[in-house]
């Protein structure tokens, strides 16, 4: 008898020392206070994840068909792109409440701030304190009009028949500087050193057009003037933004009148996306009053 209850004894003790051990690597792996590791979350998307190649826009003979398929291409990848940045406005903003309610932002805020402080290129060195740095923020992470942006690529890339389209997915002329980032332009100066870069898809194309526009210096103007429209509860137009447009091109004033009367004659300013297109994008942080 005294045997089995040995038995029975040593047998208890050896599964409590399992179950400890189960629920020590458990909370190892689950537990929020783990040393050290920051805890996994969903990561926050702001470029576009699909990769489409350029579609042969050539052979479409006629004009008004070519400009509908190349509408229908960048417009639902427009309005996905202007949703994701419109949510990481959603979260600048309730980050600059906190701040004016004197709370501190959590740990996940923290985190969010600063690759939206690496994407949007407001660093500490110049941006040190925290709230002045979410007002650069929302100086830059804002969304462009469509019409704007399908304007700029049916002029720079001739509705995609372009060789930099065709050769190099590049929709909007976009220059590089490093050797062998892009294609050599057939007329460059011989003293230029600029070459047109090269995109791996047409969404590539789009990611780098916004961060263009959102983050260099020559298109503070356009900024500056889409945040006055926004402090007037003004509407945010192509036809009103291509103002701030005059150093894209050399041709200033001329290219932006062009730019409107693209898009006054292809009706940019009203174009919908059809019902399966708006199925098609992501619902989380829309619509995003401001």
């Amino acid at each position: 008898m005294q045997k089995n209850a040995s038995w029975l004894l040593g047998l208890a003790l050896l599964g409590y020392a399992l179950g400890t051990l189960a629920l020590i690597l458990f909370l190892a792996h689950y537990s929020p206070l783990k040393g050290g590791v920051s805890i996994p979350h969903e990561p926050e998307i702001t470029d576009l994840v699909s990769s489409t190649p350029l579609p042969d826009f050539v052979s479409i003979e006629q004009t008004p068909e070519r400009k509908k398929a190349f509408v229908d291409l960048l417009l639902p990848m427009i309005e996905q792109k202007n949703n994701y940045i419109q949510k990481n406005r959603k979260s600048l903003y309730k980050m600059k409440l906190q701040l004016a309610e004197g709370k501190l932002l959590t740990e996940k805020q923290l985190e969010k701030l600063e690759q939206l402080r690496d994407r949007y290129h407001v660093s500490h060195e110049t941006y040190p304190e925290t709230a002045r740095a979410i007002e650069i923020l929302l100086l830059r992470a804002d969304i462009i009009p469509s019409s704007m942006v399908l304007a700029q690529a049916a002029i720079e890339s001739g509705w995609g028949t372009s060789r930099f389209a065709i050769e190099a997915h590049n929709l909007f002329g976009q220059w590089c500087y490093s050797p062998g980032c892009g294609l050599v332009p057939e007329r460059r100066p011989p003293n230029a050193t600029h070459e047109v870069q090269k995109f791996d898809s047409v969404e590539a194309s789009v990611d780098a057009y916004y961060r263009n526009i959102n983050t260099h210096n020559a298109y503070r103007e356009f900024r500056q003037l889409r945040a006055a429209l926004r402090a007037q509860d003004g509407e945010l137009t192509g036809t009103e933004l291509v103002e701030g447009l005059g150093k894209y091109s050399g041709r200033g004033d001329v290219y932006i009148h062009e730019l409107r009367t693209v898009i006054r004659v292809n009706d940019f300013e009203n174009l919908q996306l059809s019902a399966a297109d708006v199925e098609s994008l992501p619902t989380e942080g829309l619509p995003l009053p401001q």
